[in-house]
């Protein structure tokens, strides 16, 4: 569910705590989780805590939430996937996130067959991106940090995955993960992407300036006098 154009941001983070201070401040489209990240924060990787977030999402004013699938295998990824989703339908869209490995690329197929939308996650090279376009997958995550600790030239692969559904006018959104800074969402806007997933520590950097702040201090005492 690609949706209209325009910056569409989302919170990575499993910490309701975060969501309750950061989703309010309305530059989130939705929230980004995966099981790593449900770890963090100290939630079991359970559909019926999956469940409980997507609820708590909705309520804080969430669009969306991506919540991954898990399993050993193909079969167990589809029934983990299923009943995701199956739990989760209500007031906000779901995506269902689907490493893309080759499991999971059949797990995802499956899935969209049944009418659910699908993130291929962890999306390293400009192949991979390539075949969850012509997937149908709704929303394509690479994982810009952890290519750059690989060695890889992230920036350059993101541009190049960028250029291929610019190209081929595909549906599927790029959704650009594992960002350590404000700097790299700017610099990759620049470059015409929109939609990008970040931790909260991030997004405080974000939303703040020193300048900002030194200004609104200044309106604040105009403001007593």
């Amino acid at each position: 569910m690609p949706g209209a154009a325009g910056p569409r941001l989302f919170l990575d983070s499993a910490d309701v705590a975060a969501w309750a201070r950061l989703l309010p401040t309305g530059i989130f489209h939705g929230v980004t989780t995966n099981p790593l990240l449900l770890e963090r924060a100290a939630v079991p990787c359970e559909v019926r805590h999956l469940a409980q977030l997507a609820g708590r999402a909705a309520d804080l004013g969430a669009r969306e939430i991506h919540l991954q699938t898990w399993g050993e295998g193909e079969e167990a990824m589809v029934e983990t996937g299923q009943r995701i989703a199956e739990a989760t339908s209500g007031a906000l869209a779901v995506l269902l996130k689907v490493p893309a490995t080759a499991e999971g690329f059949r797990a995802a197929a499956r899935l969209r067959d049944r009418g659910h939308a699908i993130t291929l996650t962890a999306v390293y090279n400009p192949g991979q991106l390539l075949a969850a376009a012509a997937a149908g997958a709704a929303y394509a995550a690479p994982y810009l940090g952890r290519m750059e600790d690989a060695g890889r030239d992230g920036r350059d692969t993101v541009l190049a995955m960028h250029a291929i559904l610019r190209g081929t006018g595909a549906g599927t959104r790029l959704l650009v993960a594992s960002l350590r800074g404000a700097d790299r969402i700017a610099d990759l806007a620049r470059q015409g992407l929109d939609t990008f997933t970040f931790g909260p520590d991030v997004a405080d950097a974000l939303l703040r300036d020193e300048l900002t702040d030194a200004a609104a201090a200044e309106f604040a005492r105009s403001a007593r006098q």
